[in-house]
């Protein structure tokens, strides 16, 4: 790499690539904060971390704490808020998502930009401080959305000791990412430490008292008294500057296999990235593209140049720690077909479930809850893409409590 490299975004993503590539690098970055890992926030929320133990290390180079407005192709220069040029050799977009806010009648006054009071998203570190200030014991708090996010929030609100109501419009928590059995486990788990649930259920509209949101209510006319209401919707990816500068966006920013847009000098990668038609949206995948694309612009053109990326086999992975833990690994494939074989494992007295998919002879899906002992023996099983054993004993040896050790 013989010219600046410039990496907008400064979550896992941005912040990996710039640590990899060094001291010739500029970063540029909105929040206030130092770099940070964004999967720990529900962690500081819950109070178990303050804020600095999730900091991520310092990269070298140039870490600008401003905005990037525009991106100027012709001349090779982002363009920031507070009026700085920076000039790229190549440019990095690693401006990840933003949440999804719902259409929710009363939600934004007419011309408003900003949520009203009383509502959060939970996607940043002001996200996660501001929640921190306005909830603990005794606080009404409706979080909207039971997907990863909203199960994580309700969590870590109901550990603060506010009175929780998770509202999920599908007909489970965390549909996307677990199977029925697995999913009831999770509503057990937060009902078990006073998260009151409701599944199939909509919200259509928020109410403000006083400038304040105070009530939410549903599509069957029920009204939600609150304090305080999250919104756990999940996240869309932050495409604008990319699409502002004439590169080709569809659900996110199209790269190819070396993590190029359609401007050979521009590059992007993790929750703002689109590779092969599909959007990760997770911390994984944007760590092991930031390490790809760090290869390639640190090798030189010939032989050496690096495998190009292919593409991430995602391992989704909870763990709430504190009393009454909540551990949660989820890869490939839950859904069987008519000629797979499913095996599982349940101990309704522990709360630990286990279940894995074998299609033919590979392993090709499974979840975990309660107990990860096995994970890392059935993830590897799974990565490899290998045959299993003609006999069933090693799979069931991987289900057991050691895990095969």
């Amino acid at each position: 790499m013989t010219s600046t490299a410039v990496v907008i975004g400064t979550g896992p993503a941005g912040t990996r690539v710039a640590q990899r590539l060094g001291d010739d690098t500029v970063l540029i970055g909105e929040e206030a904060h130092a770099p940070y890992n964004r999967v720990l926030l529900a962690e500081v929320l819950a109070g178990r971390y303050a804020p600095d133990v999730i900091a991520l290390p310092t990269p070298p180079g140039t870490t600008l704490r401003t905005r990037a407005v525009r991106v100027d192709r012709a001349e090779r220069r982002v363009h920031c808020a507070d009026g700085t040029v920076v000039p790229y050799g190549t440019l990095v977009l690693a401006t990840g998502a933003n949440p999804v806010l719902p259409p929710l009648r009363g939600l934004f006054a007419p011309g408003a930009a900003e949520l009203p009071c009383g509502v959060h998203a939970f996607r940043t570190m002001d996200d996660c401080l501001a929640l921190s200030a306005e909830t603990g014991p005794g606080v009404r708090v409706a979080v909207i959305g039971g997907g990863l996010l909203g199960v994580s929030a309700a969590r870590a609100l109901a550990r603060r000791g506010a009175q929780v109501v998770l509202l999920q419009q599908a007909e489970r928590l965390m549909q996307r990412q677990l199977d029925p059995d697995s999913s009831q486990l999770v509503h057990d788990h937060l009902t078990g430490l006073g998260v009151e649930v409701h599944t199939e259920c909509r919200v259509r509209a928020v109410g403000v008292v006083d400038g304040a949101v105070r009530r939410v209510e549903l599509a069957d006319g029920y009204v939600l008294g609150t304090d305080v209401t999250v919104l756990a919707c999940g996240v869309r990816p932050r495409t604008g500057l990319a699409r502002a500068a004439g590169l080709d966006v569809r659900t996110g920013i199209v790269v190819d296999d070396r993590l190029r847009t359609s401007d050979p000098h521009i590059r992007a990668i993790g929750d703002c990235a689109e590779h092969a038609g599909r959007v990760y949206g997770l911390a994984t995948p944007a760590v092991e593209q930031a390490d790809a694309l760090a290869d390639d612009l640190l090798s030189t053109a010939g032989s050496d140049r690096p495998r190009p990326y292919s593409g991430t086999r995602t391992l989704t992975r909870l763990t709430l720690a504190g009393p009454g833990p909540l551990d949660l690994a989820v890869f490939g494939d839950l859904e069987p077909r008519p000629d797979d074989d499913v095996v599982r494992l349940a101990d309704a007295t522990r709360g630990t479930y286990r279940k894995v998919v074998v299609r033919g002879d590979r392993l090709v899906g499974g979840v975990l809850l309660g107990d990860l002992d096995a994970v890392g023996a059935l993830a590897r099983a799974w990565e490899a893409e290998e045959p299993l054993p003609d006999d069933d004993t090693p799979l069931l040896h991987l289900l057991t409590h050691d895990g095969g050790r």
